[in-house]
């Protein structure tokens, strides 16, 4: 019986299919990845699993994570269809011991809902300090071959508009700000995967993605574009509690696990990777109104305090990607307005 992904077909397909990589590096090795649940780690999971059978690879995916319950859910169809995923229960804060050799890691876990930050912004920090800490030395231990750190394009502050964002722009981050646990945790991970590179030989490389949407979005997910997906696959108003002027790319998941592959493989250590779609730049208010026109439905405003919510300061981040297109890589052709059967699941 043909077992049913989150991710569909296609996107399995994009991801296996990118011969730029140098796929043979994976053969017989060990991933470890965390942050697997969330929707990058999901998308990413699925497509290496597949590539894993479709290349025999010989691969074995590790997936740290907090609830092994819950991940065989969410991992329910590829358990049934694939036999490299294994389980490994903990957290990055508290790493239970890692038996066997791990050859790459990929370090994506993180909370990423705004009012997390606000009210839990110690424990914001903890995971990115003392979690990429924990990870760094566990690759430093296990002397890997690859290491990727998943960072966010909120490190680059509020930036200007006007001008294309690469990597060698300074960051600049507002001291003092609660929300400010999440950019400056990512920016202190950062940091961590270059002194581990310079100090320690470890060859840690880092992604900033852009706002990442798909499939593989968990139903509860409040972040924009999964909130404006729902609302158009339930026939309801989008609502947004801000003006909607920030402007932002954005990365479908299955190419945000193609640009993740990339770095990880193809990287140089010490050095960070912009990942977007340049082709969707627009104001958070115009995506807003293109799905609302692609589904039928309308966008409200009702505006809600900024601070008290935890909605990040208005951005114009149009990231420039050649640094990251330079290694091969390129996202595939995907619409932004996105019928509601793209979206969250």
């Amino acid at each position: 019986m043909d077992i049913k992904c989150a991710i569909p077909q296609k996107d399995l397909e994009h991801i296996c299919s990118q011969d730029h990589l140098p796929w043979e590096k994976l053969r017989g090795r060990t991933v470890l990845i965390t942050g697997a649940t969330g929707i990058i780690g999901y998308a990413l999971t699925s497509g290496l699993l597949y590539a894993d059978r479709m290349r025999g690879l010989g691969l074995t995916v590790l997936a740290l994570v907090r609830d092994e319950a819950r991940a065989r859910d969410r991992f329910a169809a590829e358990l049934k269809r694939y036999g490299s995923l294994r389980f490994l229960c903990g957290s990055v804060e508290d790493l239970p011991p890692v038996d066997g050799p791990v050859d790459h890691i990929i370090h994506g876990a993180s909370p990423t809902a705004s009012r997390t930050f606000v009210q839990r912004p110690v424990e914001t920090l903890r995971t990115a300090a003392l979690g990429t800490f924990n990870m760094l030395e566990l690759a430093r231990e296990k002397h890997v071959s690859g290491f990727l750190y998943v960072s966010s394009v909120e490190v680059y502050g509020p930036a200007q508009k006007g001008r294309k964002i690469a990597e060698t722009e300074a960051c600049s981050l507002r001291p003092q700000q609660i929300r400010g646990s999440y950019p400056a945790g990512k920016l202190l991970g950062e940091e961590l995967c270059c002194a581990y590179a310079a100090e320690y030989g470890v060859p840690a490389v880092i992604v900033r993605p852009s706002k990442v949407f798909g499939p593989g979005a968990r139903s509860g997910d409040v972040r924009i574009f999964a909130e404006c997906m729902r609302c158009a696959r339930e026939k309801r108003d989008i609502v947004l509690r801000t003006p909607g002027e920030a402007e932002y790319s954005y990365l479908y998941t299955a190419d945000a696990a193609t640009a993740l592959l990339t770095a990880l493989l193809k990287g140089e250590p010490g050095t960070a990777y912009n990942a977007a779609d340049e082709r969707t730049y627009c104001s958070v208010a115009e995506m807003a109104e293109r799905i609302a026109r692609a589904n039928g439905v309308r966008v409200r405003y009702e505006i809600e305090d900024r601070q008290a919510n935890g909605y990040p300061d208005t951005a114009y981040l149009d990231l420039d990607t050649s640094r990251l297109r330079a290694l091969g890589w390129a996202p595939g052709e995907v619409d932004l307005h996105l019928p509601p059967s793209g979206g969250a699941p």
